[in-house]
């Protein structure tokens, strides 16, 4: 084995995708699957999805099981983890990238938008991030957890007010579990898009926002879903980022470095 494919490896590791039947979330667990971990398909509606992309894994000679976990409730989230351990033996590795936006102005949105969009993207998080992390101190083995946030939980952009609510939650979240968990050496990271063009945020995406946000971006393009792999490997290999926690890595194309 090459000294770089021992530093990103992850033989012998089980990775849970949390959302893995959305567009990130599935090129996240391909990807996790081509590092060679053994990967568990986290889906809540789309079962069809996650099962079509455990089989493009194995045709790949990857290893993957497709399993139901409602993120938004504790005792979905719990018997997801159950069926995880049963079948796979443990988890290593978990990426939550669930997520949902909505384009409501702030004097319209419901309370039950508002709960809904909260529930998915932040108190999901937690929950996933508190029973992963319970199994993997039952193991004594420690991880890897890595939450899904975003530019706009940095800066308030027009458009996904409550959205961006939520992620800016996670951030610090995240730093806050990183600092709580890091004696049992798990690690708790995210990663924070640019963006990345997928069938939820194109509606909002019009070409008067696109130059907008073009001129913002120091790499005046969007970013291909592809290019998240590296910062996902490099978190979830505990050789190659086995000091890094409590870390948010824009990968933005420049957009947060932005000013004047």
């Amino acid at each position: 084995m090459s000294y770089l494919d021992n530093l990103f490896s992850l033989e012998g590791k089980i990775a849970v995708v949390i959302g893995g039947s959305g567009v990130l979330g599935g090129m996240t667990a391909k990807a996790l699957a081509q590092a060679s971990a053994r990967i568990a398909v986290g889906y809540h509606r789309h079962k069809e999805n996650a099962e079509t992309l455990v089989r493009a894994i194995e045709d790949a000679g990857g290893s993957a099981i497709a399993v139901h976990i409602d993120s938004a409730s504790a005792e979905g989230i719990e018997k997801g983890k159950d069926a995880i351990v049963s079948q796979l033996g443990g988890v290593d590795i978990v990426v939550n990238a669930p997520g949902i936006n909505s384009t409501t102005p702030v004097f319209e949105i419901g309370t039950e938008e508002w709960d809904t969009i909260l529930d998915t993207n932040l108190r999901g998080t937690f929950l996933s991030c508190r029973t992963f992390a319970r199994q993997m101190i039952e193991q004594k083995s420690g991880g890897s957890i890595i939450n899904i946030s975003s530019v706009s939980s940095e800066l308030p952009l027009s458009k996904v007010f409550t959205y961006s609510i939520s992620k800016a939650g996670i951030n610090n979240m995240t730093r806050f579990l990183a600092r709580e968990w890091a004696p049992h050496n798990i690690r708790v990271n995210a990663v924070m898009p640019g963006f990345f063009p997928a069938e939820q945020n194109r509606k909002i995406l019009t070409e008067e926002r696109r130059k907008s946000i073009f001129a913002h971006t120091p790499m005046a393009r969007y970013g291909e879903p592809e290019e998240l792999v590296g910062a996902l490997l490099w978190l979830a290999s505990e050789k190659a980022s086995s000091f890094v926690t409590g870390a948010v890595i824009p990968v933005d194309g420049g957009f947060t470095a932005m000013t004047i």
